[in-house]
């Protein structure tokens, strides 16, 4: 059997908050609720558990995201429509702009948890030969 990453626990101030928010952005479907997790499904099989925590125990991470240009152009509409603070590069000097990197599209913005994610449209280094 290889190694692949089945989930991840995201911390969040609102689990249910957070959830919602990663799932209406990239249109994907909350998938489970037990105990102090809300779970969003993403499309190779890996799901980000979101799970509410003390405010003080929140270590912001950093999550990126490869999706598809048509995923990318629903994405960014929501994130202007919604007023989301957005930039082309993680130190936050191009703000409310996209980049080009490596021949595709990206975008950075904070969630309500205060964690960094990313979306991509094509892997750093490039596309693959």
């Amino acid at each position: 059997m290889s190694v692949e990453l089945n989930h991840t626990i995201v911390h969040a101030r609102d689990n249910r908050e957070s959830a919602r928010f990663f799932a209406d952005l990239l249109n994907l479907e909350i998938t489970a609720e037990w105990g102090p997790f809300i779970a969003v499904a993403l499309s190779n099989g890996v799901t980000l558990d979101f799970a509410t925590v003390p405010a003080d125990d929140i270590a912001p991470q950093h999550y990126a995201f490869l999706i598809s240009e048509e995923e990318f152009d629903t994405a960014y509409a929501r994130i202007t429509e919604r007023g989301i603070e957005h930039y082309a590069d993680p130190h936050r000097q191009h703000p409310g702009t996209v980049n080009h990197n490596d021949g595709g599209r990206g975008v950075y913005f904070m969630d309500p948890a205060g964690h960094a994610m990313e979306l991509i449209t094509v892997p750093y280094g490039g596309r693959p030969s």
